[in-house]
């Protein structure tokens, strides 16, 4: 099991599904503004000029060598709300990816967001 604080060490290395098929490229990691832990990230997929990135949560990645194994079906990772690789996740959205996994929302202090890019 990979630690959490060394997922951002892992950028530009491959994301594959549970039955080890690539999903795409490990782009950015966010953390939970609460627990200041890594909670999702982003992996880039699609074709060389229409990228976009989709989100996964990280809390049971697995580290190989040279990529991290996410415990989802690539259908359902590529499936999940995206942004455009320039793009920043609006706060009003997060509510919607952590749905898409079946995971429990609930706003940061104050109604601020969730997650914030590192």
């Amino acid at each position: 099991m990979i630690e959490p604080a060394d997922l951002r060490e892992w950028r530009d290395h491959d994301v594959v599904d549970e039955e080890s098929h690539k999903i795409g490229v490990l782009e950015a990691v966010y953390v939970d503004t609460v627990t200041d832990e890594p909670s999702m990230a982003t992996v880039r997929i699609g074709l060389p000029t229409r990228h976009r990135l989709v989100f996964v949560p990280v809390s049971d990645v697995i580290a190989g060598p040279g990529y991290l194994k996410v415990p989802y079906g690539r259908a359902l990772v590529k499936s999940a709300p995206s942004i455009g690789t320039d793009d920043v996740l609006p706060a009003e959205d997060e509510e919607a990816i952590f749905q898409h996994y079946g995971l429990p929302y609930k706003p940061g202090a104050d109604g601020a967001r969730r997650l914030a890019r590192r």
